[in-house]
């Protein structure tokens, strides 16, 4: 697997659409809280709870905000290999492709992320480019950005009526 300078893993191929060529692209690793990953360091030797359930033990810092009512950790998280994630089919996905997870609720953003009108793409217009996974933007256990101070409406110009000329 070839790596590029400045980023992490390379993620895979992204294709434009059906029968569309494929494009390498790569990015950083994902932003993992320190002490976190991998995961199995911990879930190794704990057995799998399927429960639905307040972390009481650790992860106490996660606040899911994430369709709350309808997901739960294990709808993500592999519960047989903690160090990576799976879709809706059991499909395995590795934490550098988790836009492949995100992509299949919110098939719009990923179309536009893939495009690079959503998100950060760097690179050639005809050739590699390096991404910026959705985690790296958004929170995945509560995405929305969180709301900030809006700023003043810029001045208005000023023209020659209002100079008195």
């Amino acid at each position: 697997m070839r790596r590029f300078a400045g980023w992490g893993v390379l993620i895979g191929a992204l294709a434009a659409g059906p029968g569309a060529a494929q494009l390498k692209v790569e990015a950083p690793p994902p932003p993992f809280s320190d002490g976190i990953y991998p995961c199995s360091n911990c879930h190794a030797s704990q057995p799998v709870n399927r429960q639905r359930r307040e972390l009481k033990d650790m992860h106490t810092d996660i606040n899911l905000k994430h369709d709350a009512e309808h997901r739960w950790c294990l709808d993500c998280h592999d519960a047989n290999n903690r160090d990576q994630l799976h879709l809706a089919s059991g499909e395995p996905v590795k934490f550098e492709e988790s836009y492949k997870l995100c992509g299949q609720c919110h098939g719009e953003k990923y179309r536009d992320w893939r495009a690079g009108v959503h998100g950060r793409r760097v690179g050639q217009w005809n050739g590699a480019k390096q991404y910026l996974l959705c985690a790296h933007c958004h929170n995945p256990h509560e995405p929305r950005f969180k709301a900030i101070q809006p700023k003043p409406a810029p001045n208005r110009p000023q023209t020659r009526s209002t100079h008195g000329n």
